[in-house]
């Protein structure tokens, strides 16, 4: 465990130049889910025979997975405060929370993809679900993957202890963490709730 003189050079210069390079890789991610967002509002009328937004989405279901995802947002942010605080046992636990919250969200997520095509609506069912699939899809790769490298760091954490190796690295997943969640609520007020209207 660091000692509290210690706790300021968590954060070299180094360390500094990865997280701010990382703002450049969200600028790009952007960019991507910008592109998605904008085929999903062109092709949303275009749902041919099938189902529209309003018949299809079920907002209880949705508020569930949303509650799920922004606690995780909220398990995370403890996480980095006790990493910062260089306390690895709350900083462990609170990571290991956001991973199984994570987990949760993907697991609701399938079930509602799951639900959609038994009822007929598929990815080629019309232009409105291809897009939406494509755009909820690439979020919740975007969640698989976090949860996936947040595990990887959480051994690396184990193995070495708090240091200036395994801290920037939590820190940048975290900013990982929290624009995947930012992006969630984008898509649950631009997808889910205007759909509804």
């Amino acid at each position: 465990m660091e000692t509290t003189s210690d706790q300021n050079h968590l954060y070299n210069k180094q360390a500094q130049m990865n997280i701010l390079a990382f703002w450049f890789l969200i600028g790009a991610e952007v960019v991507v889910f910008g592109c998605l967002f904008g085929i999903y509002l062109a092709v949303k009328t275009l749902t041919g025979d099938g189902p529209g937004p309003s018949e299809l989405f079920k907002l209880n279901e949705i508020m569930l997975s949303t509650v799920i995802l922004l606690t995780s947002s909220f398990t995370c942010a403890l996480g980095i405060y006790f990493l910062n605080l260089s306390n690895k046992t709350w900083t462990l636990l609170f990571f290991l929370m956001t991973i199984i919250l994570g987990l949760a969200f993907i697991g609701l997520e399938i079930r509602e993809f799951t639900l959609y095509v038994k009822e007929g609506a598929t990815l080629s069912t019309s232009a409105f679900l291809g897009a939406f699939y494509m755009l909820l899809g690439t979020h919740g790769v975007h969640v698989l993957f976090g949860v996936i490298w947040i595990t990887l760091l959480l051994v690396q954490l184990i193995l070495r202890g708090i240091n200036q190796e395994t801290a920037p690295k939590l820190v940048i997943a975290s900013l990982y963490w929290h624009f995947i969640d930012v992006i969630w609520v984008v898509i649950f007020t631009v997808v889910y709730l205007i759909g509804k209207v």
